[in-house]
């Protein structure tokens, strides 16, 4: 292929999405990156001028515009400014962030933590520093986009289970060489599906077969456990996954992720981790607040219970009206509508009567898998999750998704 066919291609690829975006606009089935106007709490919020309930946010706990959390933000604004003078390893580490890392360390009961600019950051990274050609990885297939870009990055040798199935991963260990190095990755709850890993199975293979066991923590922190401390203790297990990953910006409100393990697995990713070497350090805020927030989790776990109680709720009420939330056992709440079409028409119904949700269609996940990706928050009144539920309901009746 010439470099004129190839510039071609691209050219046909751009125009596709264009033009199918225009497409979509022109029948009011357009709904991404809308601008919000005003956060309202974490229940509400205004878009183009009309208060909102909000059934899209990554913010399980309720804890944006947290008190103590402003006001730390505050603090460190105040001693800090607003950022920091370049990358840690040659500008100087400001004492926020050592302070952020240890109170991530003692939340997830490991020797150490080292915290990067966002999420996908750290997977791609920690993956690719700590895994290289030769190696195993094994991945499964629902695991977050960044998951996937980190084994790819690597070099080494991608393995994808189905999804939970656990005598496919041990079918794929069993056939992998004795002498490698091997790392087993999944998603503690899926972001699409909301179900759950199951972690004991997982931890027993990786014992039996010597591999590494690395979990993506995004959306287990705050929602698992009953303090909230992710999946360890949702299965009533102590430190038993090797390297623990998660994000700053789901239910802790702020930006970034981090990785918890044991002190040697630290020290060798904060002098070999490109994303850490070459990337400025989180903002004084933004440290402080993330810091703030894992010990108002630890003071307030009457919020945990609230989400069970709404998760709850919203998920039996889906149901009841016959609609399919798949698998989900979380505040992620998929509602199954099968066609892009229809996913995009939902939202469409949902959002003319002030509930925020949004759709999910192809590619992000397989055609005929189009769903609403509907959560609840510790946030929401149960009044106002019986409204969003009957918007939903009227709607799936006016488009012949429900009786």
């Amino acid at each position: 292929m010439d470099v004129l066919t190839a510039n071609d291609a691209v050219t046909r690829r751009i125009k596709a999405m264009t033009d199918r975006i225009s497409g979509l606009k022109e029948h009011d089935l357009y709904f991404y990156n809308q601008p919000v106007e005003e956060m309202l709490g974490d229940s509400k919020v205004r878009v183009a001028g009309r208060v909102m309930g909000m059934y899209a946010s990554y913010s399980y706990l309720g804890l944006v515009g947290h008190p103590r959390i402003n006001e730390a933000a505050k603090k460190a604004v105040d001693q800090f400014g607003t950022g920091t003078n370049g990358v840690r390893t040659l500008a100087g580490t400001l004492t926020i962030h050592d302070e952020l890392e240890e109170t991530v360390a003692n939340f997830k009961h490991t020797e150490a933590a080292i915290t990067y600019t966002s999420g996908y950051a750290t997977n791609l990274s920690v993956i690719s520093t700590l895994m290289g050609r030769g190696d195993y990885i094994f991945s499964d297939k629902l695991n977050h986009a960044s998951i996937v870009d980190g084994c790819l990055m690597s070099g080494a040798e991608f393995r994808r289970f189905r999804h939970k199935d656990m005598a496919h991963l041990e079918g794929l260990l069993r056939n992998a060489p004795a002498d490698v190095a091997k790392m087993v990755i999944a998603d503690s709850v899926f972001s699409m599906d909301g179900d759950i890993i199951d972690l004991p199975k997982m931890l027993e293979l990786c014992k039996k077969y010597n591999a590494w066991l690395m979990i993506d923590e995004a959306h287990s922190v705050g929602m698992l456990g009953e303090k909230g401390t992710g999946i360890e203790e949702y299965y009533g297990l102590g430190d038993v996954i090797d390297i623990k990953m998660g994000t700053l910006s789901k239910t802790i409100p702020s930006v970034g992720g981090y990785v918890a393990a044991k002190k040697d697995i630290i020290t060798y990713l904060r002098h070999a981790s490109r994303a850490y070497i070459f990337s400025a350090a989180l903002p004084p805020a933004q440290a402080a607040a993330a810091s703030e927030a894992f010990k108002v989790i630890l003071d307030e776990p009457w919020r945990i219970e609230r989400l069970n109680q709404n998760t709850k709720q919203f998920i039996n009420g889906l149901k009841s009206m016959g609609f399919d939330t798949m698998l989900t056992e979380t505040a992620i709440v998929p509602v199954l509508c099968g066609e892009d079409d229809t996913a995009f028409a939902l939202t469409r119904e949902a959002q003319h009567n002030d509930v925020f949700v949004l759709p999910v269609v192809s590619p992000a996940v397989p055609e005929g898998l189009a769903r609403l990706r509907a959560t609840v928050t510790a946030a929401h009144e149960p009044s106002e999750i019986e409204r969003a539920m009957d918007v939903i309901g009227e709607a799936g009746k006016k488009l012949g998704m429900i009786k």
